[in-house]
């Protein structure tokens, strides 16, 4: 199975220059875990904010979520795999790299992200289709 049959399309970005209280709102406002960051500039070069990286990198320490720039907490580059990839491959790789979710392209534009909710998703549809999971 394809990374593309159980990736989500619905990407929500933010600029890397926002503060990372705007971040929040965002995140718990739609309620999903992570942003696309885009740098100015650098659209090839796109980074991500997690929910992770807010709690750890800036309340537990802390910091004025109004005070501090995504671009000083964002991880990048970001991770992303053709999307042609089997979910096999991108579970693998998510072990491998310690990340919860990686983002799909088609050529060079992102088309996609998988989390690993998406994979615990996509175990269950395989599992009611009688295929083997992840």
């Amino acid at each position: 199975m394809k990374v593309t049959e159980f990736m989500t399309t619905k990407i929500e970005s933010i600029e890397a220059e926002r503060m990372v209280y705007d971040a929040i709102e965002r995140m718990v406002d739609r309620r999903i875990r992570s942003l696309l960051v885009v740098f100015p500039g650098d659209a090839k070069n796109a980074g991500v904010i997690t929910a992770r990286d807010v709690v750890f990198r800036v309340l537990a320490q802390d910091k004025n979520p109004q005070a501090v720039k995504i671009a000083d907490i964002a991880s990048r580059p970001i991770i992303c795999i053709d999307k042609e990839t089997t979910l096999d491959k991108a579970v693998s790789l998510m072990e491998a790299k310690g990340i919860a979710r990686v983002f799909i392209c088609d050529r060079e534009a992102i088309i996609g992200v998988l989390s690993m909710l998406d994979v615990m998703a996509g175990v269950l549809i395989l599992r009611a289709r009688g295929e083997q999971g992840a």
